[in-house]
């Protein structure tokens, strides 16, 4: 019995030295947490103080001045470094914790993923800010957003790939309801960032 429970223990510990080897597993689940925050506030900043209201008429958008364009531009970047931020020094102090690196061959094969969709929609979203298709940018950051989350899911936790899915599928949403793309912008990178994290945290790392 004792030899069984000795392999069984083997077993498990070869299981998490391949896992530990393969996929990054220091990503904080506070980082997604503290994202969600970032998002809601920022959500709540741009409605309330810059007035900003999507609309399904692309051209009265382009044509509206009663907000301030570059504020929004300079908002959402903002909480972009914030969130970026957080999660790399979280993640950091995790894989000190765990005395691990956090710049790996796994973590850069993780970068390398997500680069491609991060970037594609990067470009889109600054040439639809230059024909001031406003509208677009919510759905636009969802669905390529979610497709690094699917991406990167197969690099560390794989709840990932679910929560890319919610995004593409709210990216989805708000191209047929434009009119309420900033809310299920704050849905997306919001409510279900702080679910996300809360549940990593607790299944993974608490």
């Amino acid at each position: 019995m004792k030899n069984e429970k000795d392999y069984i223990k083997n077993i498990a510990e070869i299981r998490s030295m391949m896992e530990r080897s393969s996929k990054f597993l220091s990503l904080s689940g506070w980082a997604g947490i503290m994202a969600g925050i970032y998002a809601l506030a920022g959500t709540y900043i741009s409605y309330t103080h810059f007035k900003f209201k999507p609309t399904d008429s692309i051209y009265q958008i382009a044509e509206n001045t009663t907000y301030e364009y570059f504020s929004i531009i300079i908002l959402a970047l903002v909480v972009l470094i914030l969130s970026i931020g957080t999660a790399i020094f979280l993640s950091h102090k995790r894989a000190l914790k765990r005395s691990e690196n956090i710049w790996n061959s796994t973590s850069r094969r993780l970068l390398s993923n997500i680069s491609i969709p991060l970037t594609t929609g990067g470009i889109l979203i600054l040439i639809l800010i230059n024909k001031g298709l406003i509208s677009f940018l919510a759905p636009i950051s969802l669905i390529f957003y979610g497709l690094a989350l699917f991406s990167a899911g197969n690099f560390t936790f794989k709840e990932l790939k679910f929560l890319g899915t919610i995004q593409i599928g709210l990216g989805l949403l708000s191209f047929c309801f434009i009119e309420y793309s900033l809310f299920l912008w704050a849905t997306g990178f919001g409510l279900f960032h702080i679910i996300y994290g809360i549940y990593i945290h607790i299944k993974h790392q608490r």
